[in-house]
């Protein structure tokens, strides 16, 4: 089984996608901190995400360890995952890294939960199971900047929102791949919902038959 889960910045789709490959037996791979992981890499080495030569640099020259940076969970790293995501030759780069733990997950699972923007329209779309999850910008901007501050970093609601609306934006505008659900993706909009409950509505719908 392959189950694919998009959706914007903060939607709790990550949440969602590792407690689902928990609940089944599947293996996960956020396809996110791959992109976190070149932009930061970018950063690091004193570069411009939005250069094309220097990202794809970063991403042919990827180090798989370089995915348990907890640096990647900084805004820093997101923002420049959006800039790196934006370019062609970098979303190829990674894109068989991708479909290979897709269709040949690490054993014993006997399938793969992936998310990302577009796993359900580009990565895998031939995947059984495709859920589009979202939220409003107010309330993932809540919760970034409470995760912030649990961490100890510094952060501004206003300043967060206004940061989950650029993402948004460069996100769903861009030529290749933009963030957009699957035509046979399942929505489950999380605004209201908590983890528990996100978790049940997709477990409802992965239970049902096709």
């Amino acid at each position: 089984m392959i189950i694919a889960i998009d959706g914007p910045a903060a939607s709790g789709k990550g949440t969602l996608a590792r407690r689902l490959a928990a609940k089944l037996g599947l293996a996960h791979l956020d396809t996110g901190r791959l992109y976190r992981a070149v932009g930061l890499a970018v950063l690091r080495a004193g570069g411009d995400p939005d250069d094309a030569v220097a990202a794809l640099k970063a991403a042919e020259s990827l180090d798989p360890a370089a995915l348990e940076d907890h640096a990647l969970a900084s805004d820093r790293a997101g923002n420049a995952a959006s800039k790196v995501a934006a370019i062609d030759a970098v979303r190829a780069a990674l894109l068989a890294f991708q479909r290979t733990f897709a269709h040949h997950p690490p054993a014993p699972a006997t399938g793969a939960v992936l998310d990302g923007r577009d796993i359900g329209t580009v990565v895998c779309p031939e995947a059984e199971v495709k859920l589009f999850v979202t939220a409003s910008a107010e309330a993932r901007a809540k919760r970034r900047h409470k995760e912030l501050l649990e961490r100890g970093e510094a952060s501004i609601y206003a300043r967060v929102l206004a940061d989950i609306r650029e993402r948004d934006r460069r996100d769903s505008t861009r030529a290749i791949a933009p963030l957009t659900p699957a035509a046979d993706a399942i929505l489950i909009d999380t605004t209201v919902l908590d983890a528990d409950a996100a978790l049940a509505a997709a477990l409802e719908h992965i239970s049902q038959p096709s």
